[in-house]
């Protein structure tokens, strides 16, 4: 059988997929965690989507590079938040090889239900690029997702407490994390919601 991918099920769902992402703002989503915001500098969206949260967090003053590797979801990111100076990159976790050959170091990471996608392996190399990404005193927000999988999806259970232990091994420590119900409604799914300190 197959492995999965944790980009599976997106490319052929990408419309539904980018209405349903937009039905929601930023400020809803990410409620919990918006007092934990760094004042503006550079920020990094992995799986970005349709580019939603790119485009509030540029709003907001940050110079934003948004990662999305499925070719669908970025043409809608392009049409729906085109002028706002994002930066769109191909790539795709746990590996980030075209960000890490940037150079570059982030003051705000952001993955919105991407960290469950991924399997135990992929989330320790994962973890270990996102603290070489992360800006001296920079902060991480991931947001985790809990309940039934899609079909043709790849997802995995995973607690905001070992997503928090596993960061720690490389040196972040937990500035916040809170649990919220779903924000479309559905029952029987919940969220996570992790806000990280990198080392100063």
């Amino acid at each position: 059988m197959r492995q999965g991918n944790s980009t599976d099920g997106y490319a052929e769902k990408a419309d539904k997929l980018a209405a349903q992402y937009e039905s929601v703002t930023f400020e809803q989503v990410h409620a919990a965690i918006l007092a934990h915001l760094p004042p503006p500098g550079r920020a990094l969206d992995i799986g970005a989507g349709t580019g939603r949260d790119a485009a509030a967090l540029a709003s907001r003053g940050f110079a934003v590079t948004a990662v999305e590797p499925t070719a669908e979801l970025r043409a809608h990111g392009h049409r729906l938040h085109a002028g706002r100076g994002i930066a769109w990159i191909d790539d795709m976790l746990p590996d980030l090889v075209a960000v890490m050959a940037l150079g570059e170091r982030f003051d705000a990471i952001f993955l919105t239900a991407v960290w469950m996608h991924l399997g135990a392996g992929e989330r320790t190399r994962a973890m270990a690029n996102l603290a070489a990404l992360a800006a001296p005193g920079g902060r991480l927000f991931m947001t985790l997702r809990h309940g039934p999988v899609p079909p043709g999806r790849q997802m995995f259970d995973v607690s905001g407490e070992e997503t928090a232990a596993l960061a720690a091994g490389h040196g972040f420590a937990a500035r916040h994390m809170a649990s919220y119900p779903d924000m479309l409604g559905r029952s029987d799914i919940s969220w996570t919601a992790l806000v990280l300190d990198a080392p100063p």
